[in-house]
């Protein structure tokens, strides 16, 4: 497979080299930019019978004042997103339409982000990447092939900047609530010679968080250098981001402290030799990442275009965490003898490192006419990952030698995929769309985990992933659309390590929408219904790293309509709101309860409330400034699958004012924008994530289990803001 891959890089590049050599008329009449061939790929165009929303880099700048990108996101349709620290930066998440971060596929200029063996996506190493983004697109559903892990719900897909005509630079600073600041340095060469350039970022952002001491400390660039013709488009990018984050993933359990004191952070938290509570000042993650990408875009002549995409990344860090009173045994070291006493625990600190490399090699061709128009090509990634840990302090050292690994692992994992994905326009009205796709997942580790047990696993999957749709133009405002996908995904690292058995999930989804775009309205409504075979949800259980565990269910569904609007009221105040309604069921669910199996029947799907709306009220009194009041609401939703009122989230409704500014000057700087947003401008006390779980008590009443549910919290931060300004030369 390795070289078929390889085959197909060479016939592109043979057919780039021959493009190059060949002076072929060009059509005067294209508008498509070379730029956006980088997404060709994953994204689809407005009339595609694929539900989505974009996001451009002006609705991106208005709020970008260093939160992290799924904050960003936060009012798109089906949207959730929640915060460790509470208050944006960090570790953030996103879920749409319930669905998990390990099932959205997220991809960068059409090269995958996603972790490979986790699945999950780690926005916090990608710190101020929004000062970068020059669109994005987020299919909800199956959504078109795409690259990487396979979307199972929903994906995001990154357009990063476009090359800019002129040269400009841009300073960017802004400062708020916690501690808050972000500062930015950007700067374009424009086109030298009407051929190259040369453009870049430096950011750093930090905070103290909203709960406490879960400070960030964000470093991040990002630099491309390109060239361009009216054919040949050839970008050389890299971007890295370190963050350094104090741990904030344990949440509150103690519903006290929740109620009294719900910036309480448990982490690091240890009691001395006088009994005294302390915090152990270095509980951190400490993790860096290393991007690389080369991208070669050809228009060959007016009906064919190629891409080839290139990709190496390199991850490496750590998290340390002070431990009380662990085993020996635990970490294969002896028992210490002092004197007549056997010593069998120890205060320790320990590091857990991930060190990992991941390369892709994405090739694909476009051939279009006023007809038909198909893109097809493939993917192929290989990562390595070791996983290691190491005790960097004892109080009893035992045995043990610095640099000592008491555990030991690695995990390797190859994804070959190709897809053949077209349109073909029947008549005026009717436009018919296919997509398929293979994908051929090997996944290995060896070694031991992070229990220092020993972990094997050696899985192959094969998924045929075909997709479908047409769309009929009732008129030149409204058309109607119908998609059919199936998506097949296998499980992550997490998954086996908590159940060998676990099985790969499948997902068939249907999707029905009206679009209804005339001046001064736009209206997307559609209707889903996606049926799950061995879904891996979300239990509501966490790691001891706090990563989220998953486990099948059976047969499972969601059904749901989403409705998105833009209303001009004038031409100063725009209203655009959007909802969400759905039913989300787990059509069986067995589980052993107070020592026995209990089929608790149709259950609800954990982290999927039924009701979720937002709406934008914009203002524009004067050339230049835009006054937005964002409003937010997210349903109850239930944390496990058991339908628990122990596991329940409650509802929440949270309003943003966003105030922009821009003053454009005739010396010196071309503008001015000075920016202002207060989150949560009503101080409401919400929780927008949690965990769920149980344990078996068999010792309270002897011969009898009782199981015990426990629930955790992550408090979001009350009223706060951000001030920025932003100096464009």
């Amino acid at each position: 497979m390795k070289k078929l891959c390889l085959y197909i890089v060479l016939a592109i590049v043979s057919v780039n080299v021959y493009a190059q050599q060949n002076d072929t008329k060009q059509d005067s009449t294209k508008t498509e930019k070379l730029d956006e061939v980088l997404v060709k790929s994953v994204r689809v165009n407005a009339t595609s019978p694929i539900t989505h929303s974009n996001l451009g880099k002006e609705e991106i700048e208005k709020r970008n004042l260093g939160q992290d990108l799924p904050i960003l996101l936060n009012y798109l349709p089906s949207v959730v997103t929640t915060s460790d620290a509470g208050a944006g930066v960090g570790y953030t998440g996103i879920r749409v339409r319930g669905v998990s971060a390990q099932s959205t596929n997220i991809t960068i200029n059409g090269i995958p982000y996603n972790d490979a063996e986790s699945m999950g996506t780690f926005w916090v190493n990608l710190g101020d990447f929004a000062s970068s983004v020059e669109s994005l697109q987020l299919q909800r559903g199956v959504g078109t092939s795409t690259n990487g892990s396979g979307a199972f719900g929903a994906s995001i897909n990154i357009l990063t900047d476009a090359i800019a005509d002129k040269a400009s630079a841009e300073i960017s600073n802004s400062f708020g609530s916690y501690n808050t600041r972000k500062h930015t340095v950007k700067f374009s060469s424009g086109q030298l010679n009407n051929h190259f350039e040369l453009a870049g970022r430096l950011s750093q952002i930090k905070s103290d968080g909203y709960i406490d001491r879960a400070t960030s400390n964000l470093k991040s660039y990002f630099l491309q250098g390109s060239y361009v013709d009216d054919n040949t488009l050839i970008k050389a990018i890299t971007f890295s981001g370190q963050e350094v984050t104090y741990q904030s993933w344990n949440g509150l359990e103690d519903l006290d402290l929740l109620e009294n004191n719900r910036t309480y952070n448990t982490a690091g938290m240890y009691t001395d030799a006088n009994g005294d509570i302390k915090f152990y000042d270095n509980e951190i993650d400490n993790y860096k990442q290393n991007h690389y990408q080369l991208h070669w875009n050809e228009r060959i002549n007016n009906n064919w275009s190629t891409n080839i995409g290139l990709n190496y990344t390199h991850g490496e860090g750590y998290f340390e965490q002070y431990k009380e009173d662990e085993d020996f045994a635990d970490y294969g070291l002896a028992d210490v003898v002092i004197g007549n006493e056997t010593i069998t625990s120890t205060d320790l600190i320990r590091r857990r490192w991930l060190d990992n490399d991941f390369y892709v090699v994405n090739v694909n061709a476009n051939y279009k006419t006023e007809q038909f128009n198909t893109t097809f090509g493939g993917s192929y990634s290989n990562y390595s990952g070791d996983h290691f840990g190491e005790i960097i302090w004892a109080t009893y050292a035992s045995d043990s030698e610095i640099r000592d690994r008491y555990y030991d692992g690695n995990g390797k994992k190859t994804d070959l995929s190709f897809f053949a994905k077209g349109t073909y326009r029947l008549n005026n009205n009717i436009s018919l769309y296919a997509d398929l796709q293979t994908r051929h997942v090997n996944y290995k580790t060896t070694g031991t985990n992070s229990d220092t047990d020993e972990f094997v696993v050696d899985k192959h999957f094969d998924f045929f992933n075909p997709k479908a749709g047409i769309t009929y133009k009732l008129n030149t405002s409204n058309n109607l659309y119908f998609s059919y996908a199936r998506a097949n995904r296998e499980p992550n690292r997490d998954d086996f390590e908590n159940n060998t058995e676990i099985k790969p999930e499948q997902l068939n989804d249907f999707e029905l929408g009206w679009r209804h775009d005339a001046k001064g309205f736009k209206l997307n409504t559609n209707l889903y219904y996606m049926l799950y075979n061995e879904q891996l949800v979300l239990t509501g259980e966490l790691d001891d790293v706090g990563s989220p565990l998953r486990d099948n269910s059976g047969a499972s569904y969601r059904l749901g309509i989403e409705v998105d609007a833009a209303i001009n009221i004038s031409d100063k105040f725009v209203i655009q709101p959007n909802f969400a309604i759905s039913t989300n069921k787990n059509k069986e669910i067995i589980l052993p309860l107070d020592g026995e199996l209990t089929n608790l029947g149709k259950t609800n799907i954990s982290f999927s409330p039924e009701f979720i709306a937002a709406n934008a009220l914009i203002y524009k009194p004067l050339q230049g400034l835009q006054v937005s009041f964002l409003s937010k609401f997210v349903g109850e939703q239930y944390m496990g699958n058991t339908d628990s009122n122990t596991s329940k989230l409650e509802s929440y409704f949270v309003n943003d004012l966003n105030v922009v500014y821009e003053i454009k000057m005739k010396s010196i700087f071309e503008s001015i924008i000075i920016s202002g947003l207060v989150n949560n401008i009503f101080g409401e006390k919400y929780i927008s994530n949690g965990y769920y779980y149980t344990y078996d008590d068999t010792w309270t009443s002897p011969g009898d289990t009782i199981t015990i549910e426990g629930a955790g919290y992550y408090p979001q931060a009350t009223t706060n803001f951000l001030l920025g300004v932003s100096l464009k030369f």
